[in-house]
């Protein structure tokens, strides 16, 4: 028997997502930044810094001016977190070690790596570690072969091949280098296994996934944790994830042109109220990161332009999305000049009319990221429209740093 699939209107399923993205309500300041890690299940890493980097920028948009301090220390202070491929390189709660087994025996199943190491260098790094405890990549004998960037040294192939096949795991860094450990000293007893199926590692990542969306097509939670159609396919119906049909979300998957999509009950059970967040998001934001789940439930079309040569950007470098009052009105393109915050590109969606009622969003999502960063003023260089130019400047200058 087939179950009854519940309808939500388009704008009910945008407030449960931003809910379950701990963006709509009240901020579990008690739980703090690893509550935000638990709740999201997995944090971007990426290497550009702006305002900050990509990983203190998702609890900041969920808790505010926290401390970036206290961001590092969630993450890399022991047995908390893990470094492992999730969505991209990610930053995951330890509880998840296991529901990555599945992926660990997939690369050790795969075969050659690409890389012709020395005999017994990988045996070599992990007598290392074992002998003498947690080491960076420098510390093991040099990442690099003296070349470019990606001439990885055979010590830095050698442990990056550990790390994807779980004997050797990063829970700390220290100047943004991994410091690499055994995985059997490092990951905690209770959670140092392989035990769980594929089936049963697929199956929690998928209810994880609906979970930390709240409401997601079979697409969506196929990319949160990069699994393919197949996997979620022969798992979603033991997740205990609901179908449900949303207006509006109308595309290639199943019947009719209708996106199947799936809702956790949780999510469900009450309606989604409360405080919305005014806030500039990282283009790494697990809110917005999959691309075309954000221009179906947002109508917002965003790419990151860092690696778009510079006469081809539109928005800029690293244009970080505004969201406030549970939309994106628009985004903005930081940078820092000594104790300036400035706003090299601030574009607003809609025309003159529609995009001037967002100026104080912006303004109020500028000046807390100013006092978040230790900026004490704020100047904006361009805006689209052109128009509101000297509307956001004087706005700006209004709001308190």
């Amino acid at each position: 028997m087939t179950s009854a699939v519940l309808p939500l209107a388009a704008d009910e399923a945008r407030r449960i997502a931003l809910r379950a993205q701990g963006l709509l309500g009240a901020a579990d300041r008690r739980a703090g930044v690893r509550g935000v890690l638990r709740r999201l299940g997995a944090v971007q890493l990426d290497t550009i810094s702006v305002l900050a980097r990509s990983h203190e920028l998702l609890p900041y948009a969920r808790l505010g001016a926290v401390g970036r301090q206290a961001v590092e220390e969630a993450y890399w202070s022991g047995d908390r977190a893990f470094e492992y491929w999730s969505h991209a390189a990610c930053v995951l709660p330890i509880e998840e070690w296991p529901l990555f087994a599945f992926r660990r025996r997939a690369y050790r199943s795969r075969g050659p790596w690409g890389h012709d190491l020395p005999a017994g260098a990988y045996d070599k790094v992990l007598d290392q570690l074992r002998a003498e405890g947690p080491l960076t990549a420098t510390d093991l004998g040099g990442a690099k072969n003296g070349g470019p960037w990606w001439d990885w040294s055979d010590t830095k192939i050698a442990v990056e091949q550990a790390l994807m096949l779980g004997d050797v795991v990063c829970t700390r860094r220290r100047g943004w280098k991994r410091v690499y450990d055994l995985a059997e000293r490092a990951v905690p007893d209770g959670l140092y296994h392989d035990t769980l199926t594929d089936a049963e590692c697929l199956r929690r990542l998928v209810a994880q996934a609906g979970a930390a969306m709240g409401v997601a097509t079979q697409a969506d939670l196929a990319d949160y944790h990069r699994l393919s159609a197949a996997q979620v396919e022969s798992v979603i119906g033991d997740t205990g994830l609901v179908r449900v049909d949303v207006a509006g979300w109308d595309g290639p998957e199943g019947r009719g042109g209708r996106h199947r999509a799936w809702a956790d009950p949780a999510a469900l059970a009450t309606p989604p109220r409360g405080r919305h967040r005014t806030t500039l998001l990282s283009p790494f934001d697990s809110l917005i990161w999959d691309r075309p789940r954000t221009e179906r439930i947002f109508g917002f079309v965003h790419r990151l332009e860092a690696y778009v040569p510079r006469p081809k950007r539109i928005y800029g470098y690293f244009s970080m999305p505004l969201l406030s009052g549970g939309k994106l009105l628009g985004r903005v393109d930081p940078a820092r000049e000594g104790t300036t915050l400035v706003a090299r590109h601030a574009a607003f969606e809609g025309g003159p009319a529609r995009a001037a009622t967002s100026i104080p969003a912006m303004a109020e999502a500028l000046a807390e990221a100013a006092r978040w960063v230790g900026c004490t003023e704020i100047k904006v260089e361009r805006t689209t429209p052109v128009e509101l130019h000297d509307a956001l400047s004087e706005e700006v200058r209004r709001v308190t740093i």
